[in-house]
Protein backbone atom coordinates (compact mmCIF):
# COMPACT_ATOMS: atom_id res chain seq x y z
CA UNK A 1 0.00 0.00 0.00
CA UNK A 2 1.20 3.51 -0.86
CA UNK A 3 0.81 5.80 2.15
CA UNK A 4 3.20 8.72 2.58
CA UNK A 5 2.93 12.32 3.69
CA UNK A 6 2.70 15.25 1.33
CA UNK A 7 1.76 18.91 1.62
CA UNK A 8 -2.04 18.92 1.83
CA UNK A 9 -3.16 15.30 1.91
CA UNK A 10 -1.91 11.75 2.28
CA UNK A 11 -1.35 9.35 -0.60
CA UNK A 12 -3.28 6.13 -0.31
CA UNK A 13 -3.90 4.75 -3.78
CA UNK A 14 -2.38 1.30 -3.49
CA UNK A 15 -5.78 -0.35 -4.02
CA UNK A 16 -6.95 1.91 -6.84
CA UNK A 17 -6.88 -0.72 -9.62
CA UNK A 18 -9.34 -2.91 -7.73
CA UNK A 19 -11.38 -0.17 -6.13
CA UNK A 20 -11.95 1.80 -9.33
CA UNK A 21 -11.89 -0.99 -11.88
CA UNK A 22 -15.29 0.02 -13.33
CA UNK A 23 -14.27 3.68 -13.65
CA UNK A 24 -10.91 2.78 -15.12
CA UNK A 25 -12.56 0.49 -17.65
CA UNK A 26 -14.59 3.46 -18.87
CA UNK A 27 -11.34 5.34 -19.53
CA UNK A 28 -9.67 2.32 -21.15
CA UNK A 29 -12.69 1.68 -23.37
CA UNK A 30 -12.74 5.34 -24.37
CA UNK A 31 -9.10 5.14 -25.45
CA UNK A 32 -9.80 1.95 -27.40
CA UNK A 33 -12.72 3.72 -29.12
CA UNK A 34 -10.44 6.68 -29.91
CA UNK A 35 -12.35 9.21 -27.85
CA UNK A 36 -8.89 10.39 -26.76
CA UNK A 37 -5.41 8.82 -26.76
CA UNK A 38 -4.24 10.06 -23.35
CA UNK A 39 -5.82 10.43 -19.92
CA UNK A 40 -4.70 11.10 -16.37
CA UNK A 41 -6.91 10.69 -13.31
CA UNK A 42 -6.76 11.79 -9.68
CA UNK A 43 -9.37 11.28 -6.94
CA UNK A 44 -9.17 13.10 -3.62
CA UNK A 45 -11.45 11.84 -0.85
CA UNK A 46 -11.49 12.97 2.77
CA UNK A 47 -7.94 14.34 2.63
CA UNK A 48 -6.53 11.24 0.96
CA UNK A 49 -5.43 10.92 -2.64
CA UNK A 50 -7.00 7.53 -3.37
CA UNK A 51 -6.44 7.44 -7.12
CA UNK A 52 -3.62 8.69 -9.36
CA UNK A 53 -2.95 7.05 -12.70
CA UNK A 54 -2.16 7.69 -16.35
CA UNK A 55 -3.78 5.85 -19.25
CA UNK A 56 -2.89 5.37 -22.91
CA UNK A 57 -0.23 7.10 -24.94
CA UNK A 58 0.26 10.72 -25.87
CA UNK A 59 -1.12 10.03 -29.37
CA UNK A 60 -2.59 7.01 -31.17
CA UNK A 61 0.85 6.12 -32.53
CA UNK A 62 1.92 2.85 -30.83
CA UNK A 63 5.41 4.29 -30.43
CA UNK A 64 4.21 7.48 -28.70
CA UNK A 65 5.27 7.95 -25.06
CA UNK A 66 3.09 6.18 -22.50
CA UNK A 67 1.06 8.44 -20.23
CA UNK A 68 2.02 8.47 -16.56
CA UNK A 69 0.90 10.42 -13.51
CA UNK A 70 3.63 12.94 -14.44
CA UNK A 71 2.20 13.68 -17.90
CA UNK A 72 1.28 17.35 -18.32
CA UNK A 73 -1.95 18.45 -20.03
CA UNK A 74 -3.22 21.70 -21.52
CA UNK A 75 -6.03 22.58 -19.08
CA UNK A 76 -7.84 24.84 -21.56
CA UNK A 77 -10.77 26.49 -19.72
CA UNK A 78 -9.97 24.80 -16.41
CA UNK A 79 -7.42 27.65 -16.40
CA UNK A 80 -10.37 29.92 -15.65
CA UNK A 81 -10.59 28.55 -12.10
CA UNK A 82 -6.99 27.44 -11.47
CA UNK A 83 -5.65 30.87 -12.41
CA UNK A 84 -8.10 33.70 -13.12
CA UNK A 85 -10.87 32.93 -10.63
CA UNK A 86 -8.41 32.22 -7.83
CA UNK A 87 -6.51 35.42 -8.61
CA UNK A 88 -9.80 37.35 -8.35
CA UNK A 89 -10.58 35.66 -5.03
CA UNK A 90 -7.14 36.55 -3.63
CA UNK A 91 -7.52 40.19 -4.70
CA UNK A 92 -10.96 40.27 -3.05
CA UNK A 93 -9.44 38.76 0.09
CA UNK A 94 -6.92 41.60 0.17
CA UNK A 95 -9.59 44.25 -0.43
CA UNK A 96 -7.99 45.23 -3.71
CA UNK A 97 -11.00 44.18 -5.79
CA UNK A 98 -14.72 44.86 -5.45
CA UNK A 99 -16.79 42.42 -7.49
CA UNK A 100 -19.37 45.07 -8.33
CA UNK A 101 -16.84 47.60 -9.62
CA UNK A 102 -16.93 48.46 -13.30
CA UNK A 103 -14.20 46.93 -15.43
CA UNK A 104 -11.46 49.49 -16.26
CA UNK A 105 -12.07 50.50 -19.86
CA UNK A 106 -15.61 49.05 -20.01
CA UNK A 107 -18.11 50.90 -17.81
CA UNK A 108 -20.92 48.58 -18.94
CA UNK A 109 -19.19 45.51 -17.44
CA UNK A 110 -18.60 44.47 -13.83
CA UNK A 111 -16.14 41.97 -12.40
CA UNK A 112 -19.06 39.97 -11.00
CA UNK A 113 -20.79 39.87 -14.38
CA UNK A 114 -17.63 38.50 -16.02
CA UNK A 115 -17.12 35.87 -13.30
CA UNK A 116 -20.74 34.70 -13.47
CA UNK A 117 -20.94 34.88 -17.29
CA UNK A 118 -23.91 37.25 -17.06
CA UNK A 119 -22.12 40.20 -18.69
CA UNK A 120 -24.09 40.03 -21.93
CA UNK A 121 -20.94 39.42 -23.99
CA UNK A 122 -20.93 36.78 -26.75
CA UNK A 123 -19.55 33.32 -26.02
CA UNK A 124 -16.68 33.25 -28.48
CA UNK A 125 -15.15 35.20 -31.35
CA UNK A 126 -12.22 34.13 -33.50
CA UNK A 127 -10.23 37.26 -32.71
CA UNK A 128 -7.07 35.46 -33.82
CA UNK A 129 -8.31 35.70 -37.40
CA UNK A 130 -8.20 39.50 -37.15
CA UNK A 131 -4.79 39.97 -35.53
CA UNK A 132 -1.63 38.18 -34.46
CA UNK A 133 -0.74 40.85 -31.88
CA UNK A 134 -1.56 40.47 -28.16
CA UNK A 135 -2.36 44.12 -27.52
CA UNK A 136 -4.47 44.40 -30.63
CA UNK A 137 -6.41 41.27 -29.66
CA UNK A 138 -7.09 42.79 -26.23
CA UNK A 139 -8.36 45.97 -27.91
CA UNK A 140 -10.71 43.88 -30.04
CA UNK A 141 -11.96 42.00 -26.98
CA UNK A 142 -12.60 45.23 -25.07
CA UNK A 143 -14.43 46.66 -28.09
CA UNK A 144 -16.77 43.67 -28.36
CA UNK A 145 -20.37 44.90 -27.99
CA UNK A 146 -22.89 43.24 -25.69
CA UNK A 147 -25.31 40.81 -27.31
CA UNK A 148 -27.91 41.27 -24.57
CA UNK A 149 -28.30 43.56 -21.58
CA UNK A 150 -26.10 42.63 -18.63
CA UNK A 151 -27.77 40.27 -16.16
CA UNK A 152 -30.48 39.03 -18.51
CA UNK A 153 -28.95 35.61 -19.23
CA UNK A 154 -26.07 33.31 -18.38
CA UNK A 155 -23.88 32.97 -21.47
CA UNK A 156 -20.54 31.26 -20.95
CA UNK A 157 -18.02 33.65 -22.49
CA UNK A 158 -14.35 33.27 -23.35
CA UNK A 159 -14.37 36.92 -24.41
CA UNK A 160 -15.49 37.87 -20.91
CA UNK A 161 -12.59 36.01 -19.32
CA UNK A 162 -10.07 37.52 -21.74
CA UNK A 163 -11.27 40.92 -20.53
CA UNK A 164 -11.33 39.74 -16.90
CA UNK A 165 -7.75 38.48 -17.03
CA UNK A 166 -6.54 41.84 -18.27
CA UNK A 167 -8.67 43.72 -15.72
CA UNK A 168 -7.10 41.70 -12.90
CA UNK A 169 -3.63 42.45 -14.25
CA UNK A 170 -4.44 46.15 -14.03
CA UNK A 171 -5.71 45.82 -10.47
CA UNK A 172 -2.71 43.74 -9.35
CA UNK A 173 -0.18 45.80 -11.29
CA UNK A 174 1.46 42.73 -12.77
CA UNK A 175 0.98 39.99 -15.34
CA UNK A 176 -1.50 37.17 -14.87
CA UNK A 177 1.19 34.50 -15.13
CA UNK A 178 3.56 36.27 -12.75
CA UNK A 179 0.88 36.75 -10.11
CA UNK A 180 -0.41 33.18 -10.39
CA UNK A 181 3.05 31.65 -10.22
CA UNK A 182 3.96 33.53 -7.04
CA UNK A 183 0.59 33.71 -5.27
CA UNK A 184 -1.09 30.41 -6.28
CA UNK A 185 1.16 27.79 -7.83
CA UNK A 186 4.17 28.23 -5.56
CA UNK A 187 2.30 28.39 -2.20
CA UNK A 188 0.37 25.23 -3.14
CA UNK A 189 3.60 23.56 -4.35
CA UNK A 190 2.12 22.93 -7.79
CA UNK A 191 5.46 22.05 -9.31
CA UNK A 192 4.17 21.14 -12.78
CA UNK A 193 1.61 23.95 -13.14
CA UNK A 194 2.43 26.99 -15.24
CA UNK A 195 1.66 29.11 -18.25
CA UNK A 196 4.03 28.73 -21.25
CA UNK A 197 5.99 25.64 -20.14
CA UNK A 198 9.67 25.60 -21.18
CA UNK A 199 10.71 23.60 -24.23
CA UNK A 200 12.62 21.05 -22.15
CA UNK A 201 9.29 19.78 -20.77
CA UNK A 202 7.74 19.09 -24.17
CA UNK A 203 8.32 15.33 -23.92
CA UNK A 204 6.11 15.26 -20.81
CA UNK A 205 3.23 17.21 -22.41
CA UNK A 206 0.35 15.51 -24.21
CA UNK A 207 -0.16 17.12 -27.65
CA UNK A 208 -3.59 18.55 -28.36
CA UNK A 209 -3.90 18.91 -32.11
CA UNK A 210 -2.35 18.26 -35.50
CA UNK A 211 -3.26 21.73 -36.74
CA UNK A 212 -3.79 22.13 -40.49
CA UNK A 213 -5.92 25.27 -40.09
CA UNK A 214 -4.09 28.05 -38.25
CA UNK A 215 -0.56 27.21 -37.09
CA UNK A 216 -0.06 24.30 -39.51
CA UNK A 217 1.94 22.15 -37.12
CA UNK A 218 1.57 19.68 -34.27
CA UNK A 219 0.46 21.56 -31.16
CA UNK A 220 2.43 20.29 -28.19
CA UNK A 221 3.69 22.36 -25.28
CA UNK A 222 1.93 25.51 -26.46
CA UNK A 223 -1.64 26.48 -25.71
CA UNK A 224 -4.27 24.88 -27.95
CA UNK A 225 -6.63 27.89 -27.89
CA UNK A 226 -5.83 30.21 -30.76
CA UNK A 227 -6.87 33.45 -29.03
CA UNK A 228 -4.69 32.56 -26.05
CA UNK A 229 -1.83 31.67 -28.40
CA UNK A 230 -1.96 35.13 -29.98
CA UNK A 231 -1.76 36.47 -26.41
CA UNK A 232 1.60 34.68 -26.08
CA UNK A 233 0.03 31.79 -24.16
CA UNK A 234 -1.10 33.90 -21.18
CA UNK A 235 -4.81 34.70 -21.05
CA UNK A 236 -7.66 34.80 -18.58
CA UNK A 237 -9.60 32.07 -20.36
CA UNK A 238 -6.89 29.50 -21.18
CA UNK A 239 -3.17 28.79 -21.08
CA UNK A 240 -2.37 26.82 -17.91
CA UNK A 241 -0.65 23.43 -18.16
CA UNK A 242 -0.71 20.96 -15.26
CA UNK A 243 -0.87 17.38 -14.02
CA UNK A 244 -3.73 15.51 -12.36
CA UNK A 245 -1.76 15.44 -9.10
CA UNK A 246 -1.29 19.21 -9.06
CA UNK A 247 -4.97 19.84 -9.80
CA UNK A 248 -5.88 17.54 -6.91
CA UNK A 249 -3.64 19.69 -4.69
CA UNK A 250 -5.43 22.78 -5.97
CA UNK A 251 -8.83 21.18 -5.29
CA UNK A 252 -7.78 20.34 -1.73
CA UNK A 253 -7.17 24.03 -1.11
CA UNK A 254 -10.75 24.92 -2.08
CA UNK A 255 -12.29 21.95 -0.27
CA UNK A 256 -10.34 22.67 2.91
CA UNK A 257 -11.52 26.27 3.29
CA UNK A 258 -8.93 27.99 1.12
CA UNK A 259 -5.75 27.75 3.19
CA UNK A 260 -3.07 28.89 2.54
CA UNK A 261 -4.51 31.21 -0.14
CA UNK A 262 -8.00 32.18 1.02
CA UNK A 263 -10.33 32.29 4.01
CA UNK A 264 -13.45 30.09 4.27
CA UNK A 265 -15.72 33.10 3.77
CA UNK A 266 -14.23 33.93 0.37
CA UNK A 267 -14.34 30.26 -0.66
CA UNK A 268 -18.01 30.06 0.33
CA UNK A 269 -18.85 33.20 -1.62
CA UNK A 270 -17.00 32.15 -4.77
CA UNK A 271 -18.47 28.62 -4.84
CA UNK A 272 -22.14 29.38 -4.13
CA UNK A 273 -24.58 29.85 -6.99
CA UNK A 274 -24.90 33.56 -7.63
CA UNK A 275 -28.18 35.45 -7.88
CA UNK A 276 -29.31 35.77 -11.48
CA UNK A 277 -26.89 33.11 -12.76
CA UNK A 278 -26.73 29.35 -13.05
CA UNK A 279 -23.07 29.56 -12.04
CA UNK A 280 -20.91 30.51 -9.08
CA UNK A 281 -18.10 33.08 -9.28
CA UNK A 282 -15.84 31.63 -11.95
CA UNK A 283 -16.91 28.09 -11.06
CA UNK A 284 -19.64 26.05 -12.73
CA UNK A 285 -22.39 24.33 -10.76
CA UNK A 286 -23.94 20.87 -11.39
CA UNK A 287 -27.04 21.87 -13.35
CA UNK A 288 -28.64 18.62 -14.62
CA UNK A 289 -27.69 17.01 -16.87
CA UNK A 290 -24.21 17.71 -15.54
CA UNK A 291 -20.82 16.44 -16.62
CA UNK A 292 -20.30 15.63 -12.93
CA UNK A 293 -22.90 12.86 -13.19
CA UNK A 294 -25.86 12.19 -10.94
CA UNK A 295 -24.23 11.82 -7.52
CA UNK A 296 -22.42 15.10 -6.88
CA UNK A 297 -24.32 17.23 -4.39
CA UNK A 298 -26.03 20.54 -5.16
CA UNK A 299 -23.22 22.39 -3.39
CA UNK A 300 -20.61 21.02 -5.80
CA UNK A 301 -18.47 23.22 -8.02
CA UNK A 302 -16.23 22.48 -10.97
CA UNK A 303 -15.12 23.39 -14.47
CA UNK A 304 -14.50 21.83 -17.87
CA UNK A 305 -11.86 22.45 -20.53
CA UNK A 306 -12.22 22.21 -24.31
CA UNK A 307 -9.21 19.92 -24.64
CA UNK A 308 -11.03 17.27 -22.57
CA UNK A 309 -10.09 18.31 -19.05
CA UNK A 310 -12.29 18.64 -15.97
CA UNK A 311 -12.31 19.16 -12.22
CA UNK A 312 -15.34 18.59 -9.98
CA UNK A 313 -15.38 19.17 -6.22
CA UNK A 314 -18.08 18.13 -3.75
CA UNK A 315 -17.67 19.78 -0.32
CA UNK A 316 -20.40 17.59 1.22
CA UNK A 317 -18.60 14.40 0.25
CA UNK A 318 -15.15 15.99 0.62
CA UNK A 319 -14.48 14.62 -2.86
CA UNK A 320 -12.62 15.97 -5.87
CA UNK A 321 -12.26 14.17 -9.19
CA UNK A 322 -9.73 15.25 -11.82
CA UNK A 323 -9.95 13.90 -15.37
CA UNK A 324 -7.40 15.22 -17.87
CA UNK A 325 -7.46 14.08 -21.50
CA UNK A 326 -6.41 15.35 -24.92
CA UNK A 327 -9.71 14.57 -26.64
CA UNK A 328 -8.88 17.26 -29.25
CA UNK A 329 -6.21 15.01 -30.77
CA UNK A 330 -5.86 15.02 -33.71
CA UNK A 331 -8.58 17.42 -34.90
CA UNK A 332 -11.09 18.11 -32.07
CA UNK A 333 -13.90 16.35 -33.95
CA UNK A 334 -14.61 13.62 -31.38
CA UNK A 335 -17.31 14.63 -28.89
CA UNK A 336 -17.54 11.36 -26.93
CA UNK A 337 -16.08 13.08 -23.85
CA UNK A 338 -19.59 14.46 -23.20
CA UNK A 339 -20.85 10.97 -22.38
CA UNK A 340 -17.63 9.73 -20.82
CA UNK A 341 -17.35 12.43 -18.14
CA UNK A 342 -20.66 11.76 -16.32
CA UNK A 343 -20.26 7.99 -16.63
CA UNK A 344 -16.76 8.21 -15.18
CA UNK A 345 -17.86 10.41 -12.27
CA UNK A 346 -20.79 8.11 -11.51
CA UNK A 347 -18.47 5.08 -11.45
CA UNK A 348 -16.07 6.84 -9.08
CA UNK A 349 -18.83 7.73 -6.61
CA UNK A 350 -20.36 4.25 -6.85
CA UNK A 351 -16.96 2.77 -5.97
CA UNK A 352 -16.88 4.87 -2.81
Amino acid sequence: MCYISCLAFTLNYGQQAHRFRAAYKIVEDAIAARAFPAASVAVLYRDELIALRGFGRQTYDPSAPAVTAETIFDLASVSKVVATTTMAAILCERNKLDLDDAVPGRDDLTIRGLLTHTSGLPAYIKLFEQTRDREELLKLAFATPLEVAAGTRTEYSDIGFIILGNALERVAGESLDGFCQREIFQPLELRDTQFTPPSELIFKIAPTRDDHYFRNKLIQGEVNDENAWVMNGVAGHAGVFSTAYDIAMFAECWLAGGAPLLTPGIVAEFTRQQDGSTRALGWDRPTPPSSSGKYFSASSFGHLGYTGTSLWCDPEKQLAVVLLTNRTWPDASNQAIKQIRPAFHDAIVEAL
